[in-house]
């Protein structure tokens, strides 16, 4: 089958699934309201009818939480590089668009990404005109794409990466992918691993930038406060961060068997006295969707644990919270507090084949990490953390368990502190991505919009 014809097959099907999408959307407002306002965009229709959006901005299209915390270091370069820049934001998801409010400036506009199909696509182009866009990470879409070609939109794939095994599942729909992805004037790959992929699923420009994720730096206080509850509480803290679905029911069975039991643990032990028991060790879990907060909370209580929700607090947690088994992390953008109130963290999505979570994360918070087998999201900063000695692997989830039990106990303080440290170096190390980006873009989107006769760049009009 031909591109064009593969294309509209494509859209055909998009537009049969369309009501399936809204009522999708309704379902998931239910948690999260912001999935039910402004759905107009989602068709590529201004918010306000009549109302035509300013035109000439910069593009970026950031799909969630973790792709828009990631383009934030290279917003913050781009507006180092050129002051006037004026920026159009685009997300899909309703904990992206929130984030996504922090980068905004005066003369910015914020918006849905259409459904890709090509009528959404060719109203969302002729309503913002931008000047130029740029996509980050993995998101690429044919009719997008397409209609960004024919518009004279140059278009950049940023902090761009293809693991192993979405490569191999994308070859199923080559004739699309490839298409696609040579429809973008430039490609910023993460690895060189990511660029090869890139380079043989279509792509035509291709350079090694680094990982955007490792110009993120933790917000100072929320580390500060994370500490000052760690040493406030005084029990070892273990951390399973970012976890998915099915992923905490596994934990809880795993601690309920290496860690003391509520059920015979008294509060007379629990505070260690000395010649006592050790202190009993808290299981700090830190969903990664929002809408699986109660859900979660669900499965602690269920399994006989005492919770505590961060949600539920101020600016310290409560005096009960020292006697919680487990604390749940139901809070957005808060990951640094998490991490510094953490002796060590297990790294969520890599104990089952989900391609794990964002490390880098850890490292740059200096909180050492215990990774599963399943690491292909982050492959080449999986092995580089390996290899600076910042993160270990565990061969499965009760012997993560049973090593973060370890380290976070007292007698092991100077070893996890030498991790603390070696990853705070391998963060650092790796940091200079984003002006490298930023510079990448300017030149990419320069080459493809040589036609502008007002001396002025694209990014600038």
């Amino acid at each position: 089958m031909s591109e064009p014809l593969a294309r509209a097959a494509y859209a055909l099907l998009l537009r049969a699934a369309m009501p399936l999408y809204f009522l999708r959307l309704w379902w998931r407002g239910r948690r999260e309201p912001a999935y039910r306002e402004h759905w107009r965009e989602r068709l590529g229709l201004p918010p306000v009818p009549g109302v035509q959006p300013l035109p000439g901005r910069l593009w970026l299209h950031a799909v969630s939480l973790g792709e828009t915390l990631a383009a934030a270091p290279l917003v913050h370069a781009l507006r180092d590089q050129h002051p006037g820049l004026r920026l159009l934001l685009t997300h899909s998801t309703a904990t992206g668009r929130e984030a996504g409010t922090a980068l905004l400036r005066d003369g910015d506009a914020q918006a849905w990404l259409p459904y890709d199909t090509p009528g959404a696509v060719r109203r969302f182009l002729r309503a913002h005109r931008p000047a130029a866009g740029v996509v980050m990470e993995t998101e690429i879409w044919p009719n997008l794409l397409h209609a960004a070609q024919a518009a004279g939109v140059p278009m950049v794939l940023a902090n761009a990466r293809l693991s192993a095994r979405s490569a191999t599942k994308g070859e199923r729909l080559a004739v699309l992918l490839h298409a696609a992805l040579a429809r973008f004037s430039g490609v910023l790959a993460q690895t060189e691993s990511d660029a090869q992929r890139l380079r043989e699923a279509g792509a035509d420009e291709v350079r090694v930038m680094g990982n955007l994720k490792f110009d993120i730096s933790p917000r100072p206080e929320l580390l500060m406060r994370g500490r000052a509850w760690r040493a406030a509480l005084g029990r070892p803290v273990v951390l399973a961060a970012v976890t998915r679905e099915g992923e905490e029911a596994a934990l809880l069975a795993v601690w309920a068997a290496q860690a003391a039991a509520p059920h015979t643990t008294s509060d007379a032990t629990s505070r260690g006295p000395a010649g006592g028991p050790p202190p009993r060790p808290l299981l700090l879990i830190v969903p990664r969707h929002p809408q699986r907060f109660d859900e979660v909370a669900g499965l602690v209580t269920q399994a006989g644990w005492r919770l505590q929700r961060r949600g539920e607090w101020g600016e310290a947690p409560p005096a009960e919270a020292a006697e919680a088994d487990v604390w749940l992390g139901d809070s957005l953008g808060e990951m640094a507090l998490y991490y510094g109130c953490a002796d060590v963290a297990l790294l969520g999505g890599s104990f089952a084949p989900l391609g794990g979570q964002n490390l880098i994360e850890a490292a740059a918070c200096g909180c050492p990490l215990l990774m599963g087998s399943h690491t292909f999201n982050f492959a080449q900063a999986a092995v580089d953390a390996l290899a600076a000695g910042a993160a270990e692997r565990a061969v499965d989830l009760p012997a993560a368990v049973a090593r973060a039990l370890a380290l976070a106990a007292g007698e092991a303080q100077p070893a996890r502190l030498a991790m603390a440290a070696r990853a705070l170096a391998f963060a650092q190390a790796h940091r200079g991505a984003a002006a490298r980006m930023a510079a990448a873009v300017q030149t990419l989107i320069e080459c493809a919009s040589s036609a502008d006769r007002t001396g002025r760049t694209s990014i600038e009009r």
